[in-house]
């Protein structure tokens, strides 16, 4: 007799234990199927390593411009096997509180490799588990005690949250030696001296960052006309000479049309602008972005609808198969941690009867943590103005704030877009020191439906960064005070 759960969620990641977490306080039976690691690729190979990365960079960086603060630091160095060790035992020690959250909740693990193979017609839905079908990145095995594994498990209600993965280009497949994705780039054997990065979204402009703050010679390499396409021109042209000025080199409107494997790395031959151009580097990343992993689960067979690998849904996360639903990345963009998380909240909630709003998707943030830092909520200025929106733009420097003097932070800037006639905040972008911490604030106030005169009348703390985010807002209505 195969158990049978009220909810069986496909996917231990982000939005698969979180969706979890929450179906076992509503008082739903529950079960996880996991077939590498809890918490998923944001946990152990994404966010939350990448972060712990970036913070040794960070303090590389600040000891090696200890002058700036009338510090005395003799030359400082690293070892980059102790950077990687401390990232992993960052992602260990989460691994390990998910699953102390899942026995808390008394949600099962099922270990192993899920696929569907009944759905619809009001029935339970049947799960088959097994093995999975190439060992994970760092194996879990043998099946942790307390873990179920193979078997056939029914539920009422089947979540996929099974994420993505980095997305391949013929010709450059990764190696794992010379071509990296973010698997090797997270934890290299040994510093390269030069690496190109091909793509400039998160990923690459995060893994650029770090490289060219720990001493490497980096080169970034985007196909569209800016790097970090899908935040605003404007704060995407101040971080890029930022980046710049710190020694990246980037190149964008740019094509990687050859890449040959050498004695000593890799040659790629880059097409811009009518030209070709060679370059050599020890190493390539390759982060041209990610692709759902909607394959070998069963959907095709079952009727669920796919577009270009992504699980069709509606605003709750429901597919057009009765008792099938799906979050996170393998639902689609914005492929972010935290839009899975809430994703998964929304859907479960949904299943149990409450009045729950579909995700409004203009008001996730996105964040890139490189140094500086960029966050964004919203509408660009450029999409605002696409969407025939007459609108009002206030704009202020890092320069003009005290606490980013103090911090030794003077570059950036914080850009507010209002709807001209109603007063409804559009979009807020920001590049500099901490903008990813104070991008909620913003947040916060799309989602109460905030006016430009509520802004205006909240009173900031002295000396924060925040005060910028007021500045901007009497910027946008001609009343800033400190430029």
């Amino acid at each position: 007799m195969a158990d049978i759960y009220d909810i069986l969620i496909i996917g231990g990641g982000p939005g698969g234990y979180v969706a979890a977490i929450r179906a076992a306080q509503l008082g739903f039976k529950t079960a996880v199927v996991e077939r590498e690691h809890l918490g998923g690729i944001c946990l152990n190979w994404g966010c939350i390593p990448t972060k712990a990365l970036l913070r040794s960079a960070e303090i590389f960086h600040y000891a090696n411009h200890g002058d700036k603060y009338g510090l005395t630091i003799q030359k400082p160095g690293f070892d980059i096997g102790a950077v990687v060790k401390r990232s992993r035992g960052v992602s260990a020690q989460l691994n390990g509180g998910v699953g102390f959250l899942m026995k808390k909740n008394k949600v099962d693990v099922i270990w192993g490799e899920a696929k569907i193979t009944k759905a619809g017609k009001g029935g339970p839905v049947e799960v088959a588990v097994g093995k999975p079908s190439k060992p994970a990145v760092e194996p879990q095995n043998p099946v942790p005690k307390g873990v179920k594994g193979e078997g056939t498990y029914q539920a009422k209600h089947v979540i996929v949250a099974t994420g993505a993965r980095p997305r391949v280009l013929p010709g450059i497949e990764p190696d794992g030696e010379r071509i990296w994705t973010y698997f090797e780039a997270m934890k290299p054997a040994s510093m390269p001296k030069s690496l190109i990065v091909m793509g400039s979204g998160a990923i690459g402009i995060e893994f650029a960052s770090f490289y060219r703050t720990m001493g490497a010679e980096v080169t970034v390499v985007e196909l569209l006309p800016q790097i970090m396409p899908v935040e605003d021109a404007e704060i995407a042209g101040v971080a890029r000479k930022q980046l710049e000025k710190q020694g990246l080199k980037i190149l964008t409107d740019a094509k990687v049309s050859k890449v040959e494997k050498t004695a000593t790395g890799v040659t790629v031959t880059v097409e811009a602008g009518g030209k070709s151009q060679t370059l050599a580097a020890e190493r390539l990343i390759s982060a041209v972005g990610v692709q759902p992993n909607s394959e070998k689960l069963g959907l095709e067979e079952i009727g669920v609808a796919i577009e270009r690998g992504v699980i069709k849904i509606d605003g709750y996360g429901r597919t057009n198969v009765e008792g099938i639903y799906a979050i996170g990345d393998v639902a689609g963009p914005p492929m972010l941690a935290h839009k899975a998380e809430h994703e998964g909240t929304i859907c479960v909630e949904k299943i149990k009867g409450l009045d729950v709003h579909p995700m409004i998707k203009t008001q996730i943030p996105g964040c890139t943590y490189c140094h500086p830092q960029v966050a964004s909520v919203g509408l660009t200025e450029a999409k605002a103005k696409e969407r025939g929106r007459e609108i009002r733009v206030g704009r202020f420097p890092f320069v003009g704030n005290g606490k980013a003097i103090a911090l030794g932070e003077p570059d950036g800037l914080v850009k507010t877009i209002f709807d001209a006639r109603t007063g409804e905040l559009l979009g807020a972008h920001m590049v500099g020191a901490e903008v990813t911490e104070l991008i909620q604030g913003f947040v916060v106030a799309m989602g109460l439906e905030t006016t430009e005169e509520e802004l205006m009348h909240t009173v900031f703390p002295h000396p924060t960064l925040s005060e910028m985010m007021h500045e901007s807002v009497l910027d946008a209505y001609g009343k800033v005070i400190h430029t």
